[in-house]
């Protein structure tokens, strides 16, 4: 019987980060896509609930979140999702800017084979959601791309900071993107980072990674400008 046991607590393990990872997600893309406004406040049942995945998933995927900065947790207060503040998501956009370029280069010099392929996917999905003006899909694949310039790059010190980045810059540019920015230029410099990682090109890369914070940080001062 003890054999029997241990060999099922993997297996349950892996079914449990499975199901927080999924929450996660599901979390993060309802915040990023303002289905769960800024301000909002929310509760482990209500979410679990609305996801179909039971409350101790939803707390540890809302225990990252916080980590994230998309939920402040309050003791005795209840759950809220983060406002805009685009003080902060320009302090961001100057450390993005940083640690871009190098997680361009070292992604370009270590991706693998598999990896390489995944990149050109993802950049013929950027051009194919700027074609069509596909906000959402547009939204996947730039969670997709950053996720693989993490995965790819081998930095997990790079990568610790770039992941307390990725939902609020995505948030922030969800929220003025219909007033302020143009999708289809947008995933075009996403597809050209993707590609220039791709071929193994670091210099290429870390100039298209330029080149993209570049947008985003003057896509960011234009939302100043028109809120003024």
């Amino acid at each position: 019987m003890a054999r029997s046991g241990a060999r099922r607590r993997p297996r349950e393990e892996e079914s449990a980060d499975s199901l927080t990872e999924r929450a996660y997600r599901a979390l993060e893309e309802l915040i990023v896509t303002l289905q769960l406004a800024p301000g909002a406040a929310v509760t482990e049942t209500a979410l679990s609930a609305r996801l179909g995945i039971g409350r101790t998933p939803i707390r540890e995927a809302l225990q990252r979140l916080a980590r994230e900065k998309l939920v402040a947790i309050r003791p005795r207060r209840g759950i809220v999702v983060a406002e805009e503040n685009l003080t902060t998501q320009l302090r961001l956009i100057e450390l993005r800017r940083e640690v871009e370029r190098l997680l361009a280069r070292s992604a370009a010099r270590r991706a693998s084979p598999e990896q390489r392929r995944r990149f050109i996917a993802i950049a013929e999905g950027m051009e194919q959601a700027g074609r069509g003006n596909d906000d959402i899909g547009f939204m996947r694949l730039d969670r997709d791309f950053n996720l693989l310039v993490l995965e790819a790059a081998r930095n997990e010190f790079a990568a610790a900071a770039m992941t307390l980045m990725h939902g609020l810059s995505r948030r922030f540019w969800y929220i003025h993107y219909r007033q302020i920015a143009d999708l289809p230029l947008a995933a075009r410099l996403h597809a050209e980072a993707a590609r220039a990682v791709a071929a193994g090109d670091g210099k290429a890369a870390a100039a298209a990674a330029e080149r993209l914070i570049d947008y985003i940080e003057a896509f960011a001062r234009a939302t100043a400008e028109a809120g003024s």
